[in-house]
């Protein structure tokens, strides 16, 4: 099942370590589960997108698995891709970017052709051959449509889809320079959020995570001293304050950390699949490693 991973700090810039697989001396082991990519993104100091990723497993790429990345930002995202849609090609590795901002997803979306139609002259912002790119161009087209509200794109875009589409899972994280969004559509997979003290749980702690399967770690030692929000696929330590996300929840987190959340999609899609509706490599792709 593909990670997701997002981090907040704003107004902080802040450095942050990551590790997309856990320890170097393990990395064999655990990349051979999520094989199919692994990506970083974050945001310069004026602003600009950066997106670090190969779509290639980490166990064939040591250099790209076990360098620290070392970059400062207010926001950040990671994913680690098992693929479903798409061929292995780093126009098919998350994160996405488009129009300033960057995009990961977790789950299944189909009717390809329907959404084609839909997006229209929008399809160009789709430049390889997954859902999630398609989705992710969905939200963008609406978010302009609705000068620039962010969180009134996501809820367009998915509804649609959710109305329209033959949906498994359509978790996300979004983030643009100061802000982060993150969907739970629908109880298919976990997402969980994170809000951290300065310190965390004692007050003088720095920030370090790492999640219960290997797929990532991250290290900030500025967030000893500074709050940030984090929201993951799974609870990445064992701080009690992990909440999960509601299904059909949209959690935005402002560029002051404040949290607003909303449950936009309150019930299941139009058309829900399960695993025995996927094709092979799709179902293979959301089971739980």
């Amino acid at each position: 099942m593909c990670r997701l991973f997002g981090l907040s700090h704003a107004p902080l810039r802040a450095r942050a370590t990551f590790w997309l697989l856990d320890a170097p001396d393990s990395l064999s082991r655990q990349s051979h589960r999520d094989p199919d990519g692994t990506g970083l993104g974050h945001f310069t100091a004026d602003g600009t997108p950066h997106v670090d990723k190969a779509p290639i497993a980490a166990y064939r790429d040591r250099a790209f698995a076990e360098e620290a990345r070392q970059e400062e930002s207010e926001t950040f995202i990671a994913h680690v891709r098992f693929a479903s849609t798409g061929s292995l090609d780093v126009r098919n590795t998350h994160p996405f970017e488009q129009e300033g901002r960057l995009f990961a997803h977790n789950g299944v979306v189909e009717g390809l052709d329907r959404l084609d139609h839909h997006l229209g002259e929008d399809r160009s912002l789709v430049k390889g051959d997954t859902d999630s790119e398609r989705f992710f161009a969905l939200i963008t087209r609406e978010t302009r449509r609705l000068d620039g509200d962010v969180s009134a794109g996501i809820r367009r875009a998915a509804r649609w889809i959710a109305a329209h589409l033959p949906v498994y899972a359509m978790n996300l994280i979004l983030i643009t320079p100061q802000e982060m969004w993150a969907l739970r559509y629908p109880d298919t997979h976990d997402l969980y959020v994170l809000q951290r003290r300065a310190g965390g749980r004692h007050g003088t702690r720095h920030l370090d995570h790492s999640g219960s399967h290997g797929r990532m770690r991250v290290h900030s030692s500025h967030l000893a001293d500074h709050p940030a929000v984090v929201v993951a696929s799974e609870r990445m330590d064992d701080n009690p304050d992990w909440r999960a996300m509601e299904p059909g929840e949209l959690l935005h987190v402002g560029p002051d950390l404040r949290l607003t959340r909303e449950v936009v999609l309150p019930g299941p899609p139009a058309h829900r699949l399960t695993l025995d509706d996927l094709r092979p490599d799709a179902a293979a792709s959301q089971q739980a490693t």
